[in-house]
């Protein structure tokens, strides 16, 4: 049976092909929309719809037998009630008749339920809600760390900068000093060397005269010779 013998099968019921296809369709229609939405469906002695996720797996191709990954998906999951079971099996007589083979609802059970529309909406809200609120904290959490981040790496920026101007600063008072001790040094070893070249110096002039005089008493004894 396709939809349109589901159609004329009710149509007698309902007053009309237009409104067993309209009612058809509004059936379908919220079936849908609650299952799609993560919401369970479920028919007292018909069975129940509800969506089921499925995790990523592996499997085969049935025609070459390679192993292929399937991703995750969800997907739409009928289970039929127990009156049903029982009709289909033959464990319980299908009614004659105009008689109803699914058991109706009690009564004010129709008022309200899962699978109205107004639920359908709240749940989706509610879900788009709390996706919101996760995203909005998870952006937080990040900015958050990247704060912290940055205030560590200026830390450690500052803290470069002093540690090299400090050694800036001891490198030139440490060299002053230097230059002073070597100047320093420097002109005691000349004051040094004069001391010690002078008396040197003085002695080689003292000496020089005595040369002066041994010619002398070289001359005076030419002249003696002559005489004689």
């Amino acid at each position: 049976m396709n939809k349109a013998q589901l159609v004329e099968a009710i149509a007698d019921k309902l007053g009309g092909r237009q409104q067993a296809a309209d009612a058809v369709d509004a059936v379908l229609d919220a079936v849908v929309r609650a299952v799609v939405a993560g919401d369970r469906v479920s028919v007292t002695g018909f069975g129940s719809f509800e969506k089921v996720d499925r995790p990523a797996r592996y499997a085969r191709n049935p025609q070459t037998g390679e192993r292929v990954r399937v991703k995750k998906t969800s997907v739409p999951r009928f289970r039929a009630g127990q009156g049903f079971k029982d009709l289909v099996s033959g464990s319980k007589k299908l009614p004659k008749g105009d008689e109803v083979a699914v058991k109706k609802a009690p009564k004010g059970s129709l008022s309200g339920g899962t699978s109205s529309r107004s639920t359908v909406k709240k749940a989706a809200a509610k879900k788009a809600t709390t996706a919101k609120k996760a995203a909005a904290k998870k952006t937080t959490a990040k900015k958050t760390v990247a704060k912290k981040t940055a205030t560590k790496a200026v830390a450690k920026t500052t803290a470069a900068k002093k540690t090299t101007a400090k050694k800036a600063t001891t490198a030139k008072k440490a060299t002053p000093a230097k230059k002073a001790t070597t100047t320093k040094k420097a002109t005691t070893t000349k004051k040094a060397v004069a001391k010690k070249t002078a008396p040197a110096k003085k002695a080689v002039a003292k000496k020089a005269p005595a040369k002066k005089v041994t010619a002398r008493k070289t001359t005076a004894k030419k002249t003696t010779a002559r005489k004689k």
